[in-house]
């Protein structure tokens, strides 16, 4: 018997060494499907070939009301920006998307005002999910020098995961996220299958490393999953008295 072992491991030493042999290095090569070509912009924030322009300056016709989307979009374009109209609440896009690269960038104002959560507050609801704040919240805030709990401040999935840094620039500077969505599916009867996943960059430091979501944003209790298909994305009024602040090159690729 153990002379029958031996021969049997030099034997099968013997097929791999000649299978070995045999593998030549295009047995490894890939060669189709090509990817397709995409054309970058000159700069990581210019909107490459085949982003659709969310908000580029000039009109909001991407946009409609949240709580009423037979309505238009009543923030303010100024030129290339786009500001808070408060009491006009909330806004998202047309559109609905799954997977997507999402580029948003934003300006909390110079002067302002206020303390916590409500200095300088609203949010990018990476799947709007129905009326007023429903959905997905990533953060946006003045956390420059401006303390409240870590699972609020900018940079986090709001109530759900901190942070990796506080990259925040001062208040009056133009700041940036770079964010890839990956949406949750659903099986057939309704539960989750695959959850929410995120990665954030906030001014070009990541913040967010493909962070798995418990849920929608909750501001109260914990968050859990309810069935639903591609989404809206929407931009938070979020009401409080702080100086309304503003948006700007607002680009989307659908992964």
């Amino acid at each position: 018997m153990k002379y029958q072992l031996i021969f049997t491991a030099i034997l099968s030493a013997g097929v791999y060494i000649a299978n070995a042999q045999q593998a030549k290095p295009e047995d490894t090569e890939i060669y189709q499907p090509v990817p397709k070509v995409v054309t970058p912009g000159k700069t990581f924030s210019d909107a490459p070939s085949d982003a659709i322009i969310l908000f580029g300056g000039k009109n909001l016709d991407q946009w409609v009301s949240t709580d009423d989307r037979n309505k238009s979009a009543e923030w303010i374009v100024d030129g290339d920006i786009l500001t808070v109209k408060k009491g006009t609440g909330n806004i998202e896009t047309k559109q609905t998307f799954s997977n997507y690269q999402l580029h948003v960038e934003y300006r909390i104002p110079a002067n302002i005002t206020g303390s916590g959560q409500a200095r300088g507050n609203s949010g990018i609801f990476l799947a709007s999910l129905g009326k007023g704040d429903a959905g997905y919240e990533l953060q946006v805030l003045d956390s420059y020098n401006n303390a409240t709990y870590v699972n609020g401040m900018a940079g986090s999935i709001y109530k759900q995961s901190v942070p990796l840094a506080n990259a925040v620039k001062k208040p009056g500077e133009w700041q940036t996220y770079d964010i890839v969505w990956i949406a949750p599916t659903f099986n057939a009867d309704g539960s989750l299958l695959t959850a929410a996943r995120v990665t954030v960059f906030l001014n070009g430091v990541l913040v967010q490393n493909d962070v798995t979501l418990s849920g929608p944003t909750l501001y109260i209790g914990k968050p859990s999953y309810k069935s639903h298909g591609p989404a809206p994305i929407k931009l938070q009024a979020h009401g409080d008295k702080s100086e309304p602040l503003s948006y700007r090159n607002i680009w989307v690729r659908e992964l």
